[in-house]
């Protein structure tokens, strides 16, 4: 299950998820980038939009795992569509986010 968006950044998702991704690697934690919507449309032919039905598809969604020191990753969602990128947790008894990776990471990634 999807958590609404925490950060919600006026910006394409190619330059919000490069500074995002920054952010995460100063903490010293690692990212998997596991799903990529765009390279996923590429490997079908006439894939409309799954949210919007157009063939030329704007939108982005990207799934990132950030590893730490717990046993699981965080899974943050990251959705980009006309100049906007909105970014959430995922929180699922097999994804869940531990509270303390949770707290460090909306710290470090909202703005003052």
């Amino acid at each position: 299950m999807e958590k609404p968006p925490f950060l919600i950044v006026e910006q394409l998702y190619e330059i919000a998820i490069e500074q995002v991704m920054q952010q995460i690697h100063s903490l010293a934690l690692q990212t998997t980038l596991t799903f990529d919507l765009q390279e996923a449309r590429h490997a079908h032919a006439n894939c409309p939009c799954p949210r919007h039905g157009t063939e030329q598809c704007e939108c982005q969604l990207v799934v990132i795992l950030i590893y730490g020191d717990g046993p699981r990753p965080a899974t943050l969602i990251a959705h980009g569509h006309e100049g906007k990128t909105w970014f959430s947790f995922v929180d699922a008894p097999q994804q869940h986010t531990g509270q303390s990776m949770e707290t460090l990471l909306l710290r470090t990634l909202m703005p003052a």
